[in-house]
């Protein structure tokens, strides 16, 4: 955290003044270790385990928070009979299609519950029938149509609150962890068992009543075949221990940048809308009613997904979206499949895509697999690129590593590339939203230079210039193109412009997010809007951002002018609550379970939630509330339950529906790992993982799988402060190369002795993707981790290099396999295999010969990794 998020780690560092107890769990020794109270090693790709452990631990010593996880959780949930563990399946969850790759989540359901699709979750990505090559989008549990609340139930779960029924959640839980214990933990992550107890001691201390901990995470956890799982797993821990909704408490994801919330929140993702809706599919959501029925009949705050849809619509289409034409829902594109980036890389290769947008973003060198990347970018017919420097995905055509190679040739080429400067955060307005969801708006300190300009410029223009266009072009349309022409052409495109450049007021936009009323005045917040079109809303978890036509984000008082909580520094969605779901800061009855935790409480004098930050629940609803069976909405959530985004109200120790690869998280070995999974004998990999079967995306052997030897070593990925991701704005200022000249390999001393290794010396990494070169750092920041009677070594790459700019080296992501957690498409780049050798690369036609060598050494076919069901004995030849 320290190196790649240095000014939120400031914070960390106050707490330490303050007395907090940091732990640092990190394969590498970093900056954030050398400040922390704890430095744990562990081995890339094991985190699973090690959380389960802190789970078993909590479980097995009675240091969960009883009354938090028997009336906060569905701990006492009963789940059906059908259900079996991975435990009793050695590895598998039961509803395993080992044809398809993916469960069908039938038997995962509650007993006394049929649970329909998730709560903002719509048809799956594939027309019925139809079967994907991984079957992924089963109707059942596609990922892209699980949002944010869960099932919707019909009927009430079975419960015990005594948590002694065997097949209730808490059970359940018990059963699954039972044996990541001390010893597994040790066995799987290389973590010795005394450094294990210190940490899940220390935790279980600093939780309870009187006080809470917080977790953060970056992308080395995020970035597996099982990432989400992951936090999944995290989320368990700080449930049992009652870290959730309390101050002091939480998940914090450390987010890549300034603004990956917020290109979320108003998203860059490919199946999702404004505020976490799901893009509506082809094959199921025919109409607004269909889109909305199992939402609207969902309790908590997304049975109100009507409104929130509705007034995106008005926003978008202003006067022309009615109720008579199904406020253009008709008009909003349709999911007919992965159209993730990995998919459309490969579709490119394919011939399937022409043309392809890339906006502050370098996949030549900054995705994995780079070389599939620039293969795909080799078959368009054009791209357009918006950056501030000469980027590698700009100039791949060029000197791209297939020129040198002799794979590809620059006349061959036919893809026309666009390079369209790009104006810096410091040369436009707008807001960042950072990982506590607060927008902060940034002032622009200097106006862009030459053809510098801003993205809001490019999309506004761009827009208007098509608008335009197709006006001029309506005389010779027939009437079929101009009704389609109207999707367009009715789009409210209104925005104010200033200066020479006609640069769009950023206030315009956020003030269109925030959404206007029937008179035209802005909301106060995302509980006005409405289902029948007098609201517009381009955002409703943004609602509020506005209000009383104030930019809120703007503010700045400071800190020693207000309360800790700090509700007048910029607006953190929704509603400025800095703390998501803080009613389960207060017990059932509505009492702060500690005076030094209060946080929100029930005053019963006035009839209203108050404390230190606005109260994340329906501020007059009495915690003595019950529902009726039939209620829905925010009016289905009891007066006790404090997660009002979930359909039953409670957090979740266990995932009946919306995830595909089960209820509960399992350890499994990354795509590619040195060693056999020690939990299930049977099961390496993520069985529910995605998969990519090309020529240009081999996999390697795994665990004991034959040729998994030749790849013996454990490769992780990393930033530096110096340097900004793929280095497309660091690679080009001096004063940052000069702090970091070169492409680097981290090697301990035990490891460049095995292999002839010199400090500063030229080294090779290979794997079946290609190999890259970089001086080797031996240093004791990187240690060898022993399992049994082997040492096993593990490789630190920074991947900020390229070809292009001052400081140029190769990029570690040209090392990297296409391998995805199914939930969200993510790929694995924290943990893979490697060989490393002294000297540098061959040169050439030569590199592509000698990694082909180690393919044929390792005896790597196109099944190689592919099987889903993969018992290491029968696998991958």
């Amino acid at each position: 955290m320290a190196e790649a998020h240095p000014v939120g780690f400031q914070w960390v560092m106050e707490a330490k003044r303050r007395g907090a107890h940091v732990i640092h769990v990190d394969p590498r020794f970093t900056r954030t270790s050398a400040v922390a109270d704890k430095h744990v090693p562990l081995r890339a790709g094991s985190d699973i385990a090690f959380l389960g452990g802190l789970i078993h631990h909590v479980l097995e010593h009675d240091a969960y928070f009883h009354d938090y996880v028997v009336n906060y959780t569905n701990a006492a949930m009963i789940v059906g009979e059908d259900f079996e563990d991975t435990e009793d399946l050695d590895g598998l969850f039961s509803g395993f299609d080992a044809t398809e790759g993916a469960y069908d989540p039938a038997s995962w359901q509650y007993e006394g519950t049929d649970a329909v699709p998730a709560v903002s979750g719509h048809g799956p990505e594939t027309a019925p029938g139809d079967s994907t090559a991984h079957g992924r989008e089963r109707a059942s549990s596609g990922p892209e149509r699980a949002g944010s609340g869960g099932p919707v139930y019909h009927g009430r779960p079975e419960t015990d609150p005594t948590l002694r029924h065997p097949r209730c959640v808490f059970q359940l839980l018990r059963k699954h962890f039972a044996r990541y214990t001390p010893e597994m933990v040790e066995q799987v992550c290389g973590v010795p068992a005394a450094d294990f107890r210190h940490v899940a001691e220390a935790l279980t201390a600093n939780s309870g009543r009187e006080r809470t901990s917080t977790i953060a995470y970056a992308v080395g956890w995020t970035h597996h075949t099982v990432g989400v799982q992951y936090i999944r797993a995290a989320s368990i821990l700080q449930l049992l221990l009652g870290n959730v909704g309390r101050p002091g408490a939480g998940i914090l994801a450390l987010r890549g940048h300034a603004s990956i919330q917020g290109s979320t929140d108003i998203p860059t993702l490919f199946n999702l809308l404004p505020g976490y809706i799901p893009m509506p599919h082809a094959h199921t959501d025919h109409d607004l009613d269909a889109f909305v029925a199992q939402d609207e009949s969902a309790r908590g705050y997304w049975g109100n997904m009507r409104s929130y849809v509705v007034s995106l619509l008005k926003a978008w289409w202003g006067e022309t979206a009615t109720a008579d034409n199904d406020f253009r829902f008709g008009d909003l594109p349709r999911l007919t499949g992965d159209h993730g980036s990995f998919q459309t890389v490969a579709d490119q290769i394919d011939g399937k895509v022409k043309g392809y947008f890339v906006i502050g973003e370098n996949p030549a060198v900054g995705t994995a697999n780079s070389r599939q990347q620039r293969l795909g970018l080799a078959n368009l017919d054009w791209l357009v690129i918006r950056d501030l420097n000469m980027i590698e995905t700009a100039t791949f055509w060029r000197d791209g590593p297939e020129i040198d190679s002799g794979e590809l040739s620059t006349a061959d080429i036919g893809t026309e590339v666009f390079f369209l400067p790009a104006a810096a955060h410091t040369e436009k307005d707008g807001t960042f939203t950072n990982t506590q969801r607060l927008l902060q708006w940034h002032h622009k300190a200097v106006e862009p230079r030459d053809d510098q300009r801003s993205d809001l410029w490019f999309y506004y223009h761009l827009g208007r210039r098509l608008r335009d266009k197709l006006t001029q072009r309506q005389p010779q349309r027939n009437a079929e193109q101009r009704a389609d022409d109207r999707a367009l052409l009715d789009l409210t495109w209104d925005y104010p412009t200033h200066g020479p450049l006609d640069e769009p007021s950023a206030a315009a936009v956020l003030r269109e997010i925030n959404g206007t009323d029937a008179t035209g005045a802005a909301l106060p917040g995302y509980t006005a809007l409405e289902p029948d079109g007098s609201t517009s809303c381009g955002c409703w978890i943004y609602s509020g951002v506005f209000a009383d036509e104030t930019n809120q984000s703007a503010r700045r008082r400071p800190g020693r002018e207000q309360s800790w909580v700090a509700p007048e520094w910029g607006w953190a969605w929704p509603a400025n609550r800095r703390t998501l779901y803080n009613r389960a800061s207060a017990d059932p009855q509505g009492r702060p379970w500690s005076e030094r935790k209060a946080y929100v409480w029930w005053d019963a004098g006035a009839g209203e939630w108050t404390g230190h930050d606005v109260p994340d629940f329906d501020k007059a609803k009495h915690p003595g509330y019950r529902p009726a069976d039939d209620a829905t909405g925010p009016a289905g959530i009891a007066g006790t339950d404090p997660f009002i985004m979930q359909s039953d109200g409670r957090g979740w120790l266990y995932v009946p529906a919306g995830l595909v690869d089960g209820p509960l998280p399992a350890h499994y070995e990354p795509q590619e790992s040195p060693l056999a999974n020690p939990l299930h004998d049977h099961q390496q990999r993520n069985p529910a993982r995605q998969t990519y079967q090309r020529p240009e995306n081999r996999y390697q052997p795994s665990g004991s799988e034959p040729g998994a030897e030749v790849y013996p070593y454990v490769f992780t990925t990393f930033r530096l402060t110096e340097h900004h991701t793929a280095g497309g704005m660091s690679r080009w200022l001096r004063h940052l190369c000069e702090l970091a000249p070169a492409m680097f390999l981290e090697v301990s001393p035990e490891l460049a002795a095995e292999r002839g290794l010199d400090h500063l010396g030229w080294a090779t990494v290979v794997t079946a993707r290609s190999a890259i070169e970089g001086r080797v750092l031996v240093t004791r920041r990187i240690r060898p981790l022993r399992f049994g009677d082997r040492t096993l070594h593990q490789i630190g790459l920074p991947w900020h290099w390229g070809p292009n700019g001052i400081t140029t080296g190769d990029a570690a992501n040209e090392l990297i396999g296409v391998s995805l957690d199914p939930n969200v498409h993510i790929m694995e780049t924290k943990a893979g295999t490697c060989d490393i050798r002294p000297g540098r690369r061959p040169r050439g036609p030569a590199l592509a010969a000698y990694v082909a060598a180690y393919r044929r050494r390792a005896g790597i076919t196109e099944r190689t990794g592919t099987e889903h069901a993969d018992d290491p004995r029968e696998s991958g030849r």
